[in-house]
């Protein structure tokens, strides 16, 4: 018996195939080989038409389907995890009326500001743990007032794994956790927020129907299956956000478990039973995957846009894709902590939530013509991303989330030794690397989903952490000076 798990990013759609039993991956494969393309028609903007995420989801799951030589119908269950934050908008026939405004999309600022104000922090914060911020709700009320014609036909609105999953079972569906991450669920009254949906003029026949996140949420029509190489009738029983569903594919799911990501933006997440918040909504907070009523957990997240993407454009613009990520770090190794002076604000990538959504915009400050070269160009960048990590994880403390010990997938940024050395001698953290990713976690979550794993421990089989790194205590002091004077270059670019 297998599982099969979906991660929908904006770079690429990942599917994972997972011996349900050993909880090993029997495949995997993503597409495109190169990244999906983004659109940002106005500075601030960033859309990706939803097609691209069924298209390689398809090519995906062909292509381990074909690696895996296992029969369609021994894949019993199918998990989606998807870039947080998105929305799409179909009209009754389905079809999408707009591309997808994206989780690095800054147009709605002001609009979630203003919704902020009007509403009031003391009935907006108690209720939504946020502020509207950038975030889906806004989103939507965007489209409202710059496309009305475009809202006039509004049938329902999705979050991006939402329309993937309606993809599979001709089904529009959302969970709780979902509609947290989009700002539009109320932690007190356990439900849709009708406040905010009357304050945007939304109606609530535009939510999708709300189902459990582990539960059958659907099956695979005969086209669908026909085009992603599995069986009609296979249940969709789990979908998650990016972020969640990392926390639970690194068994982060209890109040103290901490979760860390750094794919093209940097994430940490950690669990809480508290109903917290930062009145500023420079980190955020939703339902986690696994929280119930009577028996709370929710996730604390800090995103910071600008981290794998600032890594790729040091590579394929400044270095002309002409060398290896792993020889960057090698270039990196050779300069000092603080890398000579030369630091790094990595804030090119939209509006940052822990900046209060202000756009700074990246920079490199105190270079200098005759003392600095590559290495401490690309040295500079990592251990930029790892102090603006760090930044707002010093907020995440204020709301009870303990940081001394942190999980990640041995991937993306954590697989340089310069940013996860950084990373535990800026935070005195312990970072734990396991071998999963959102996809195998996915997988897993759909094994919980469909009822065959009758605990966690059973759905995390197989998962064991392959490294840990501990703070250094040699170079602890010289990594906190590095990062005083980043703190100071910050201040400075923020008058």
């Amino acid at each position: 018996m297998y599982f099969i798990g979906f991660d929908v990013g904006s770079s690429s759609v990942k599917a994972c195939l997972l011996d349900a039993d050993t909880g090993t991956t029997v495949a995997s494969a993503f597409f495109p080989e190169t990244e999906m393309a983004l659109s940002s028609p106005q500075p601030g903007f960033a859309e990706q038409h939803p097609d691209q995420w069924w298209k390689n989801a398809c090519l995906a799951s062909q292509a381990v389907m074909q690696k895996a030589l296992v029969p369609a119908d021994e894949v019993k269950a199918i998990g989606i995890s998807y870039q947080m934050h998105g929305l799409v908008v179909v009209d009754k026939d389905m079809n999408v009326l707009r591309p997808s405004i994206i989780w690095c999309d800054s147009r709605a600022v002001g609009i979630g500001n203003k919704a902020f104000q009007e509403l009031g922090a003391d009935v907006v914060l108690p209720h939504l743990l946020n502020s509207p911020g950038n975030f889906t709700a806004s989103k939507l009320a965007w489209v409202k007032e710059n496309e009305p014609d475009v809202f006039a036909k509004v049938y329902k609105f999705m979050l991006p794994g939402d329309y993937l999953a309606a993809r599979m079972t001709g089904e529009v569906v959302t969970t709780p956790s979902g509609l947290s991450e989009g700002v539009l669920w109320d932690f007190l009254d356990e439900q849709p927020a009708g406040f905010l949906l009357d304050y945007f003029g939304f109606s609530t026949d535009m939510i999708p129907t709300v189902v459990p996140t582990f539960s059958n949420q659907g099956e695979l029509t005969a086209e669908a299956a026909e085009a992603l190489g599995l069986a009609a009738g296979t249940p969709v029983s789990y979908r998650a956000g990016d972020q969640p569903n990392n926390a639970f594919s690194l068994n982060v799911l209890e109040p103290g478990e901490v979760a860390a990501t750094a794919g093209t933006s940097g994430v940490v997440y950690g669990v809480s039973d508290q109903t917290k918040y930062d009145a500023k909504s420079r980190v955020n907070t939703f339902l986690h995957v696994n929280h119930m009523l009577g028996s709370p957990r929710y996730g604390v997240l800090l995103c910071v846009n600008g981290t794998g993407i600032l890594n790729s454009w040091l590579r394929n613009t400044l270095l002309q894709g002409t060398i290896s990520y792993s020889k960057m770090n090698e270039l990196a190794a050779q300069a000092p902590i603080g890398a000579d002076g030369l630091v790094c604000l990595p804030f090119g990538n939209g509006a940052e939530r822990e900046l209060e959504n202000q756009d700074l915009g990246a920079a490199f400050r105190g270079l200098q013509f005759n003392r600095h070269g590559m290495n401490h160009w690309i040295r500079a960048s990592q251990e930029g991303i790892v102090f603006a990590l760090y930044y707002g994880m010093r907020v995440m403390e204020t709301l009870g989330v303990s940081l001394k010990r942190v999980r990640a997938g041995e991937a993306n940024m954590f697989l340089s030794p310069i940013f996860r050395d950084t990373f535990a001698n800026v935070s005195g953290a312990t970072i734990e690397l396991y071998n999963t990713d959102g996809a195998q976690g996915a997988a897993r979550a759909a094994g919980l989903g469909v009822g065959y794993y009758k605990s966690r421990e059973d759905a995390f089989t197989g998962l064991t952490a392959v490294q840990t790194i501990e703070p250094d205590a040699a170079r602890q002091a010289a990594t906190q000076e590095a990062y005083a004077r980043w703190t100071a270059a910050l201040e400075e670019g923020k008058k």
